[in-house]
C-alpha cells in the first residue's frame, strides 16, 4: 500500500500544479499579453540530422513529442497494473473494468447524440470519454480520510483502464493517411524491441536508442507519434536479471525516473500550452451549440451516469463489490470526479479538430467547464460523510 500511497501524493501535487498551469494560460490568453502567449505557442523548434528534417512549433513538440514520454509512463503504468498490480486478478479488475466501459460508453453515445448528424462534429465523439487521474486525486487528497483508501485504488484503476481506451481509440480512430516506409521501419524496430526483452537485455539505454528510431518512424508514418510511447512501454520487461544474478525490474526503475518529470514538467506545460482560451468573444449561444453541449453533458452527466450505473449493476449482479470502507454515497461522489476529462479530453481535442478555431475553442472550453463543474459537485458529495 505504500507504493499505491505516494503514487497518489505524486498525482495530487500534479494535480495542483495543473490547476495553477491552466489558470496561468487562461490569464495571459484573455489579457493584453494574449499575443505573447501566441507568440510563446508558436516558437518555431528545428531538427536535421542529414536527411532527417524535424521542423514544428513548440505547440507540436509538447504535444507530439513530450506526451509521447506521457504515454510511456501511461504503459507502463497498465503493463506494471495487469502483470501483478490491481488490475492482475478478475477479481480486483471487474468493478474499475465494468465502470470504466461505462464511463466511456455513455459519455460516447450522449455526444454522439447531439452530433451524429455532423460529419465533422461526429470526430469529437471520444472527447467526453476521458478521465484526468492527477487532477480527480488532487481532489480526493483534500478530503483525507473522508475517502478510504479502496476508493482512491478504485478511482486509479478505472483511470489507468480510461487511458488504456483512450490508446486504443487513438490507434484506430484518430490516425491518418499512412505512409508504408515508415511504417515498415516502425514494424521493425517493434520487433527488435521484442527481441531485446526475450533475450533479458536489461539496458535501459538499448530501448530507449530503439525507441526513439521508433518514436520518429511513427511521427512520420501517419499514427499519432504518442503511440509509439505505450509501444515501447509494453516491450520493458518487468523482471530481469542483472550481470551479476540479482532480481531487478527496468519497467519499475524508468516509470519511478519518469513519473517526477511527467507529473511536474511534462502535464503542467500541456495544460499551459493547450488550456489558454480566449473566453472573452465566445458567447452562451456559441457555448449551447452541439459540440460543447454534448462534451460537457457527455463528461459531467455521462461519465457520472455510466461510471456510477454501471458499478451499481455489477454490484447487484455479484459480479464485483463494493470498494471496502466505502458507501454508495462515496461511490457515487468519485462517479462524479471522473467528470474532470482536462489533460486526456484536451488531447483527444487536438487530434479530432485539427483546427482549433473549427468552433471558435468553444470546444476547449466546454472541458474546462465540465471539469471544474464534475471537480467541485464531486468535493461537496465526498465532503459530507
Amino acid at each position: 500500500m505504500k507504493t499505491i500511497e505516494e503514487f497518489i501524493k505524486k498525482e495530487s501535487a500534479s494535480g495542483i500544479l495543473l490547476i495553477s498551469a491552466t489558470i496561468l494560460a487562461l490569464i495571459l490568453s484573455n489579457t493584453f499579453l494574449s499575443s505573447l502567449y501566441q507568440s510563446f505557442l508558436h516558437i518555431p523548434v528545428e531538427i536535421r540530422v542529414g536527411a532527417l528534417h524535424l521542423d514544428k512549433s513548440l505547440y507540436h513538440w509538447v504535444n507530439d513529442g513530450l506526451m509521447a514520454i506521457f504515454f510511456l509512463l501511461i504503459g507502463l503504468e497498465v503493463k506494471r497494473e495487469i502483470l501483478e498490480g490491481h488490475l492482475s486478478s478478475l477479481n480486483q479488475a471487474a468493478l474499475p473494468g465494468i465502470a470504466a466501459v461505462g464511463g466511456m460508453l455513455v459519455p460516447a453515445l450522449l455526444y454522439l447524440f447531439f452530433n451524429a448528424n455532423d460529419p465533422i462534429a461526429v470526430k469529437g465523439w471520444a472527447i467526453p470519454t476521458a478521465t484526468d487521474i492527477a487532477f480527480a486525486l488532487a481532489i480526493l487528497s483534500l478530503l483525507g480520510s473522508r475517502v478510504p483508501l479502496s476508493l482512491k485504488v478504485f478511482l486509479m484503476a478505472l483511470a489507468i483502464i480510461d487511458d488504456l481506451g483512450a490508446i486504443v481509440i487513438i490507434a484506430v480512430f484518430y490516425t491518418a493517411q499512412l505512409h508504408t516506409l515508415s511504417i515498415v521501419l516502425a514494424l521493425v524496430c517493434l520487433v527488435f524491441l521484442i527481441t531485446l526483452n526475450k533475450f533479458g537485455v536489461t539496458k535501459k539505454a538499448a530501448y530507449f536508442i530503439v525507441g526513439t528510431i521508433l518514436w520518429i518512424s511513427v511521427l512520420k508514418s501517419g499514427v499519432h507519434a504518442t503511440l509509439a510511447g505505450v509501444a515501447l512501454a509494453f516491450t520493458i520487461p518487468l523482471k530481469a536479471r542483472d550481470e551479476k544474478g540479482q532480481s531487478i525490474s527496468p519497467l519499475k526503475e524508468i516509470e519511478h525516473s519518469l513519473h517526477f518529470w511527467v507529473a511536474f514538467m511534462i502535464l503542467p506545460l500541456f495544460a499551459f500550452v493547450n488550456a489558454g482560451v480566449n473566453f472573452t468573444e465566445i458567447s452562451l449561444r456559441q457555448m449551447s451549440g452541439s459540440v460543447p453541449l454534448g462534451i460537457m453533458l457527455g463528461l459531467f452527466l455521462g461519465k457520472q451516469l455510466g461510471v456510477f450505473g454501471f458499478s451499481w449493476a455489477a454490484i447487484k449482479l455479484k459480479l464485483a463489490k463494493l470498494p471496502e470502507g466505502s458507501s454508495w454515497r462515496q461511490l457515487y461522489g468519485v462517479s462524479v470526479l471522473t467528470g474532470i476529462g482536462f489533460t486526456m479530453s484536451l488531447f483527444i481535442v487536438s487530434l479530432a479538430f485539427t483546427d482549433d478555431s473549427l468552433f471558435q475553442f468553444t470546444d476547449k472550453l466546454a472541458i474546462l467547464a465540465a471539469s471544474f463543474v464534475s471537480g467541485v459537485v464531486g468535493y461537496l458529495i465526498l465532503k459530507k460523510r
